[in-house]
């Protein structure tokens, strides 16, 4: 451990494994079932406690708080995780609570992933990679999050609710059903609007990917087809387009996994 780059402020318990290369601001504690890979950097006034793992090349802004225990009243002291990857920005006064022995007892963070101020991930929340959560995005407990979502300022999500890959929220959405893979929606509570066309673009998606996608919604959206219909003309995309096979796969897993009480954005 290089004793320059941890504040002379801080407190870093002596159970706590933190690579070498890792800066630790002004202020921070860390305590002693904490584990930190090389690059991160910890700003100040952070707190980063319980069974946490954090990767390489993370940058912890000011006054987050980590890996404290579940907002929960059953959670009676389990050893329960917070498990963060790589590459991920954390902006100021997020808060990320560890798992519940009610679910895995793991809340995880995938990789390249962008949160912003006060962005709350509550216990056995798992979101993947690339995504990018605004401004006081809150996220209550069990919800899943798939790679490349954009959730946009003050959205909100009730427990155990999906969230589908590429998909989309406008400011201060509420959702209390699963968002659909691809799908955009907006208001209180969500509704569906759109398909992220401009987002599935800009990650190269071909021509013909989008067409299927734009399929996608119409047999959702469009035709007033119950969600069974919806998902065998999705599943005849394929045909026409062997290149869109891990599109329609993703969709209709996705829906085939959608509960019976919440059902899905509509």
């Amino acid at each position: 451990m290089v004793l320059t780059a941890i504040h002379a402020t801080a407190i870093v318990s002596p159970g706590a494994d933190l690579d070498s290369s890792v800066t630790v601001g002004p202020y921070t504690v860390i305590g002693p079932h904490v584990k930190i890979g090389a690059g991160t950097t910890v700003g100040p006034h952070c707190v980063i406690e319980g069974h946490t793992t954090i990767g390489q090349n993370n940058r912890i802004f000011q006054f987050s708080s980590l890996g404290a225990i579940p907002q929960d009243k059953k959670y009676a002291g389990e050893p329960c995780e917070l498990v963060i990857g790589n590459g991920n920005t954390i902006r100021e006064f997020c808060t990320f609570n560890i798992g519940s022995p009610g679910d895995v007892g793991v809340t995880r963070v995938g990789d390249d992933n962008w949160l912003m101020a006060y962005v709350h991930l509550a216990h056995d929340c798992q979101v993947g990679s690339h995504t990018i959560f605004a401004n006081n995005t809150q996220l209550a407990g069990h919800v899943h999050v798939g790679d490349w979502a954009i959730f946009g300022g003050f959205t909100v999500v009730h427990q155990f609710v999906r969230i589908g890959a590429h998909s989309m929220t406008a400011m201060c959405t509420l959702l209390f059903a699963d968002l659909p893979p691809f799908v955009m929606c907006q208001g209180q509570p969500a509704s569906a609007r759109s398909m992220n066309f401009e987002g599935l673009r800009r990650r190269g998606f071909s021509p013909e990917r989008i067409a299927a996608v734009k399929a996608m919604h119409k047999a959702l959206y469009r035709e007033d087809l119950t969600l069974q219909a919806a998902s065998e003309r999705i599943a005849q995309l394929e045909k026409n387009c062997p290149e869109c096979a891990p599109d329609v796969a993703m969709m209709l897993t996705f829906l085939q996994q959608a509960s019976a009480q919440r059902g899905i954005v509509r």
